[in-house]
């Protein structure tokens, strides 16, 4: 008898060639990525692994790096527009660039990054992130910004206790994750390179983000998308699908799904601001 809960069976394609599944959560819809591997770390081991590195060696590296550097005043636009203050946390850091160009707009920034080559990384542009969380007091922040980090943490309610201890009242979290619904995600099946099994362990619907922070204490204020995303997966998935990364075909799938989202809007990544309440 099938599993009711099975969506799809995925291979990780950038570190070890192995098979994870992805189950529905009976309590919200949400996809979790099974087995957890014990020492995830192993599983970011690998040069291609763009956000720990600042590398531009190949195409997608040079499309990934314009296309960061062009969003981060975007970014720093909508948060600006939540905000009712100017103290900024950003928990998976990665190598500094989002909190350096806010440290410019005039922030005071904070960040978290586990990976000690991205905080190095970091630490050469000025910025000096931590490794956790509980080295920050209760209510420091107007802001939690995680920039396609949810999906990889192991424990999401720990995670959403942590964002609503830190935030003052009235603060904002703004979370930036893929979303399984989107019509590239529904092209390229157990291809589509954001499921990247097993550093994402969870895969978010946009009902089953909101369920999961409406019952936490969160509100949600609005959604933007982010647009770009969609031709970036859809490259890095035709490589996943066929070795190669057929640029034209991905560009006409990147194309074709925010012209879906136009009327559907499951864009292939939303940013979400949520308030405390």
């Amino acid at each position: 008898m099938p599993d009711k809960n099975f969506h799809l069976t995925c291979k990780d394609h950038l570190v070890s060639g192995e098979e994870f599944q992805l189950q529905k959560r009976s309590d919200f819809d949400i996809l979790e990525t099974i087995p957890k591997p014990e020492d995830l770390s192993a599983y970011y081991e690998s040069e291609n692994y763009i956000s720990h590195t600042d590398s531009s060696k190949s195409f997608t590296d040079k499309l990934y790096q314009g296309v960061k550097n062009f969003m981060l005043l975007q970014k720093l636009k909508w948060i600006h527009k939540v905000s009712k203050g100017n103290n900024l946390l950003d928990i998976g850091a990665g190598t500094g660039d989002f909190l350096l160009a806010a440290n410019r707009k005039k922030w005071n920034v904070e960040g978290i990054e586990p990976n000690a080559q991205a905080r190095k990384l970091a630490a050469e542009k000025g910025i000096e992130l931590q490794q956790e969380l509980s080295y920050f007091k209760d209510a420091s922040f107007d802001v939690i910004t995680m920039w396609h980090v949810l999906e990889h943490v192991p424990d999401l309610d720990f995670q959403l206790k942590e964002l609503y201890r830190l935030l003052k009242p009235n603060g904002v979290a703004v979370i930036a994750v893929p979303n399984f619904k989107s019509f590239d995600a529904e092209y390229y099946k157990e291809f589509w390179a954001a499921y990247d099994v097993p550093r994402h362990l969870w895969h978010f619907s946009q009902t089953g983000i909101n369920e999961l922070f409406k019952r936490h204490n969160f509100e949600k204020l609005k959604t933007k998308p982010l647009v770009f995303d969609s031709f970036y997966v859809s490259l890095l998935s035709e490589k996943n699908k066929t070795g190669n990364s057929n640029m034209i075909e991905a560009f006409k799938i990147g194309v074709k799904s925010n012209l879906k989202a136009q009327s559907t809007s499951e864009y292939s990544s939303l940013v979400y601001f949520f308030l405390k309440s």
